[in-house]
């Protein structure tokens, strides 16, 4: 089942859009966020999947045509429609064309019309995508760069999109329909991962498809903080509680009521602050740092560690209860070395997005590139990847492909025969079947390695060897570890 279409309203007045919210949302099926100011909008933009913006002319802040010209430059494929007031003077042509609106309607409002309207302006997008793909497709010939290589590109490879997140492997696809699943609950959710794997942006998809989403998200890192900022941070201070405190804070918990907070890097909290945690998740009681009174907030809470909190709760440095009460869901991504399929969709993905940012035209990512990016280990996970990829598409000349000669070194010098092809099948190498079958086993093994991180424990069990079997082929094909 297909994720519904998301509109989003930057309008003045919500209370006067009341009937407009409910034929999008219960008549037509689409989500609808809302946003009263220019910045409002942009956050929510950034933060959550947008397909179509309604945008009154005249905001809060007086900057609904300035919302909408920032949207074709930062999110050119969110369609725009102005609307414009009754007693406003004739000038929507002009605001029309600057802002390259798809279209533009006049007050009062009409429910069914603005139904209607939202709903062709969505089908003409899918047509549109769909014709550019077509269109790239037919454009590609044998002696082009991109599918002239020594083997061909992996056709029919869906992307999935959950919020921000993109994707093609079947691990991930799980974990985001996990995320789906437990979005609509109030239960705590602990995300697991390497530096880089996108915690981030499973917590901020999560909150967007919770019943808080028209609510703040509000972040926090809780790396290297002491106690005493930290809990001035999240629960508050009154003013002369400590040195500096020159004013009354009110703390991300209170400011989020109703909404949601993700703290990140929990892991690296002292004993003592985790005992201020635990009791708020028992009771949503916050009490303010120089302050004799309790208040209560409603808070959904997401955490974020690179870290197992498993494995510290076993070496004593965290508390077994609050691990407990964290993960009432508990999602662990893994990383970009163990789910190949998610490589070439991300690199064609950022390639398109800095190709956008830049005004810069980039035809694509040649074969032997992708094969390349597919070998490499990525310590730096899907982070690592974006910014190699943004470095190369600001290299690459206009109207040319990403090619070897513009990768960094430590990823050009990758072997495309070490490793698994784009169609998944190893490369075979070799003239006789006793060659062919010991290329083979070297690709397999080199290949178990990798995904591994070099734990050679973990690519034995998967290869159905012992560890001694494993370190004989390792010895016997010279394998190396590349980082």
């Amino acid at each position: 089942m297909s994720e519904p279409s998301t509109v989003l309203l930057a309008i003045a007045d919500v209370g006067e859009w009341a009937t407009v919210i409910g034929e999008l949302e219960r008549v037509c099926g689409y989500r609808v966020l809302t946003a009263t100011s220019a910045k409002d909008a942009m956050a929510v933009a950034d933060d959550a999947h947008v397909d179509l913006i309604i945008c009154e002319a005249d905001l809060s802040d007086g900057q609904g045509a300035c919302v909408l010209c920032d949207f074709r430059l930062q999110h050119p494929d969110v369609i725009r429609i102005l609307v414009k007031s009754t007693a406003a003077s004739g000038h929507c042509n002009g605001r029309a064309d600057r802002t390259a609106v798809y279209q533009y309607i006049r007050k009062p409002l009409d429910p069914e019309q603005v139904g209607l309207l939202t709903k062709r302006a969505l089908e003409s997008r899918e047509l549109a995508r769909r014709h550019r793909l077509l269109s790239r497709e037919l454009k590609f010939t044998d002696d082009s760069p991109l599918i002239g290589g020594s083997r061909p590109l992996r056709h029919g490879v869906e992307c999935h999109n959950f919020e921000k997140l993109v994707y093609a492997s079947e691990v991930m696809a799980g974990l985001c329909t996990l995320a789906r699943q437990a979005a609509p609950t109030d239960l705590p959710i602990l995300i697991q991962g390497e530096t880089g794997t996108g915690k981030e942006l499973f917590a901020r998809a999560i909150h967007f498809k919770s019943n808080r989403h028209q609510s703040p998200l509000l972040f926090q890192n809780c790396g290297g903080m002491p106690d005493d900022l930290l809990h001035s941070e999240l629960f508050g201070h009154k003013r002369g509680a400590f040195t500096g405190a020159v004013s009354d804070r009110l703390g991300l918990f209170r400011a989020a009521d109703g909404g949601t907070v993700f703290l990140d890097e929990i892991s690296d909290v002292s004993p003592t602050f985790q005992v201020s945690l635990l009791r708020f998740l028992q009771d949503g009681e916050i009490k303010p740092l120089g302050s004799d009174t309790t208040q209560t907030a409603d808070v959904r809470i997401l955490v974020a560690s690179n870290v197992p909190l498993e494995r510290l709760v076993r070496e004593g440095r965290f508390r077994q209860d609050l691990y407990f009460r964290l993960k009432g869901f508990e999602i662990n991504i893994p990383p970009l070395r163990e789910r190949l399929d998610d490589i070439p969709v991300l690199a064609e993905f950022f390639t398109r997005k800095y190709c956008e940012a830049m005004g810069r035209r980039v035809l694509g990512v040649a074969n032997d590139v992708l094969e390349r990016l597919m070998g490499y280990s990525f310590p730096g996970n899907v982070r690592e990847l974006e910014n190699e990829i943004r470095r190369m598409v600001a290299l690459t000349p206009d109207g040319g492909y990403i090619t070897r000669d513009l990768l960094s070194p430590e990823i050009a010098a990758v072997e495309p025969s070490a490793m698994s092809s784009l169609a998944g099948t190893p490369v075979i190498e070799g003239a006789t079947l006793k060659d062919k079958v010991a290329s083979l086993e070297q690709a397999l093994v080199r290949d178990a390695l990798r995904r591994h991180g070099w734990n050679q424990s973990e690519a034995a069990k998967e290869l159905g060897l012992s560890r001694v079997g494993l370190a004989n082929k390792i010895k016997r094909y010279n394998i190396e570890k590349r980082l």
